[in-house]
């Protein structure tokens, strides 16, 4: 069983439509092996600043410093990727709208929509 966060952002007088996101819970593979690549398809442009500014003062370690310490950074990346997506879903306007149980996002959406009937229209968009 996998959790999800619900995000959720009204339609606002720029038009922009209403929306709603599901975020999974967990470490996220992809951002541990390829970490500023993943923040960057994700558009989490300041989440990419920080680990590229910490990247780069990592480099300046002494020793074996440089290795270590860009592989924690990756494993932090991995186990945070998903903080750092509710993050800066924040930034952007959503608003938390709750937490939704389920085998796979499908289910989870589907729980969603019968639990809240008022979030439908966000994930149609």
């Amino acid at each position: 069983m996998r959790i999800f966060t619900v995000h959720a952002r009204g339609p606002d007088g720029g038009g922009r439509a209403p929306r709603t996101r599901l975020v999974p819970e967990g470490f996220v593979v992809l951002a541990f092996l390829l970490g500023p690549l993943w923040l960057l398809f994700r558009g989490l442009r300041l989440a990419l600043l920080g680990a590229v500014l910490v990247a780069v003062a990592i480099g300046f370690l002494p020793g074996n410093g440089p290795e270590w310490g860009l592989l924690a950074l990756h494993l932090l990346l991995g186990f945070h990727a998903r903080d750092l997506e509710r993050w800066t879903l924040r930034r952007r306007g959503y608003a938390d709208a709750g937490v939704v149980a389920a085998p796979d996002e499908e289910i989870a959406t589907i729980r969603l929509v019968a639990a809240r009937p008022a979030l439908a229209p966000g994930l149609m968009a």
